[in-house]
């Protein structure tokens, strides 16, 4: 499925006002792609906001050095939003938009979604969507050419960011031969690889690191080898003095064991209940795991969650994931 971009460009002409929605516990993709759709569309001569459910993460601040993202709830009211159309982008399930879901289901605007998972709700939007892309991001270029808006540093920047994040830094199979030509076009307006990676990867926290041990610490095996999986708690959050996005990238470091082809790791909520993310470099089939889960997301990478006690979530996750990775492996 591709994305329909003559019907994108129609539809965008009879708005003059956007609020930019994405997904909750917001991730490269998500705000590298709202902060580079609204490039596109105030160049053009839109009125752009953009308003997340949840604040920034700071290791991700240095994405919005202006600060145009709002939070709700923190910089603006749900009875001060208002607009001709509300386009969320990476996301397309009611589960994942958190408290700006009641704002989208009560307003009477246009809806539209912008995204490149395979599972979607009926959010009552008009969906453009690219199961085939690699991130957000790249659909967010392919609307600039769309709209024959010049590609420039400050829209570059977020983007390459985010095509670099989901897709692993480029080393994961959604990459294809397109993605290091866009890559190459956002680096000609601007973008420094060496820049973003130092952003994302080499300003750790001393908390982030000792998380990061900790969870690695508690890998276990399955499968003879071929399945990793581990959790961090959220009590565990406030004695290493880390934050929730701490454990952004934890998961694909426990594929570094070899001859490991799925990955599981239970994160616990403030709320309560655990985050799931599964990773497959095999016939796995992630977003089918995570869809028994009222998740979703791509074959090779998806989330999900689920109420309970970490031994409650492990119980009722860990058996289906078993069971599909010993089919795909023919064991």
């Amino acid at each position: 499925m591709s994305v329909n971009w003559k019907a994108f460009v129609n539809q965008i002409s009879h708005y003059q006002s956007f609020v930019l929605v994405s997904h909750i516990r917001p991730d490269c993709d998500a705000l590298g792609s709202e902060l580079g759709m609204a490039e596109v569309l105030r160049t053009i001569g839109k009125d752009v906001r953009i308003i997340n459910a949840h604040r920034t993460p700071p290791a991700l601040q240095f994405l919005d050095p202006a600060a145009n993202i709002e939070v709700l709830g923190d910089d603006v009211e749900a009875e001060d939003i208002s607009c001709d159309c509300i386009m969320i982008l990476d996301t397309s399930a009611w589960a994942q938009l958190g408290d700006m879901g009641d704002v989208i289901r009560a307003a009477s605007c246009d809806k539209m979604v912008l995204d490149h998972h395979v599972g979607e709700d009926q959010l009552g939007a008009t969906m453009y969507k690219d199961y085939q892309a690699e991130a957000t991001g790249t659909l967010v270029v392919q609307a600039a050419d769309a709209f024959n808006v010049p590609l420039t540093r400050s829209l570059a920047y977020p983007v390459f960011a985010a095509i670099a994040t989901d897709t692993g830094w480029f080393r994961f199979g959604s990459v294809t031969p397109e993605t290091y030509r866009i890559i190459a076009r956002l680096m000609e307006a601007g973008a420094v690889p060496s820049e973003i990676y130092g952003d994302l990867y080499e300003r750790d926290t001393l908390a982030r690191l000792k998380l990061r041990g900790l969870i690695l610490s508690r890998t276990q095996s399955e499968v003879d080898g071929t399945l990793m999986h581990t959790y961090v708690e959220k009590q565990d959050f406030e004695k290493m003095g880390a934050l929730p996005n701490d454990t952004e990238d934890s998961i694909n470091l426990t594929l570094a064991v070899e001859n490991t082809q799925a990955a599981v790791i239970f994160v616990g909520q403030v709320r309560g209940g655990f985050k799931l993310s599964f990773r497959s470099r095999c016939g796995l089939d992630c977003n089918e795991i995570a869809r028994q889960f009222n998740g979703g997301g791509h074959k090779a990478a998806a989330g999900a969650f689920q109420e309970g006690t970490l031994d409650e979530v492990r119980g009722r996750v860990l058996p289906v994931v078993i069971d599909a990775l010993k089919q795909a492996l023919g064991k």
